[in-house]
């Protein structure tokens, strides 16, 4: 396959995955993942991002105070996920 000019490269390449991912599906009988968590929604992916952003602020500083705030951070997040899962 040659490129022109006026061709897209992100165009080409969603059709080369779009292509491989059908091929997968039909060869391996690959099937579509199934939402396993009926609860886990919107504000359970905030709470997500939320652990994430104050482990990175650990792992690039790791004093004592990001410490803190990290294990404050997954208390909340394994309360939230306790708390939703129960309703």
């Amino acid at each position: 396959m040659t490129l022109n000019e006026d061709e897209d490269v992100n165009r080409i390449w969603g059709n080369i995955k779009h292509n491989i991912q059908i091929s997968a599906k039909v060869s391996i009988n690959m099937h579509e993942w199934k939402q396993h968590k009926p609860w886990f929604d919107e504000k359970c992916l905030g709470f997500l991002d939320q652990r994430k952003r104050a482990k990175m602020q650990w792992v690039q500083d790791p004093c004592q105070s990001n410490a803190d705030n990290l294990n404050s951070v997954r208390r909340e997040v394994s309360r939230h996920f306790r708390n939703k899962k129960k309703e």
